[in-house]
């Protein structure tokens, strides 16, 4: 099982608008592709960045599945990210391995 963690940090006049998008739109469209079996959204609390931090998770059962995920449909999420905040957010993208 592997986990995708996207952190992003948003400026605040853009966290509000974004959280709402998150959870009505990217987050169901990134399940919709069949690739993830859960996802989870967090607030960092103790950010030591300016604006507001968020952490997308994502659960793959299979390397094959998150590769694909990135192939096939991360380009077009990810821009539709880049298009409505642009300038407004940074991102880092990490791929876990569960251990136990």
């Amino acid at each position: 099982m592997l986990l995708y963690n996207v952190t992003l940090i948003l400026d605040d006049t853009a966290a509000e608008e974004w959280l709402q998008w998150m959870q009505e739109t990217h987050i169901p469209e990134v399940m919709a592709t069949g690739m993830f079996v859960s996802h989870r959204l967090l607030k960092v609390i103790d950010s030591p960045n300016e604006g507001v931090t968020y952490c997308a998770q994502y659960v793959a059962e299979t390397m094959e599945n998150y590769t694909e995920y990135q192939d096939v449909y991360a380009p077009n999420l990810q821009a539709d990210l880049n298009e409505r905040f642009k300038n407004r957010f940074v991102a880092y993208r990490t791929l876990m391995e569960f251990v136990s």
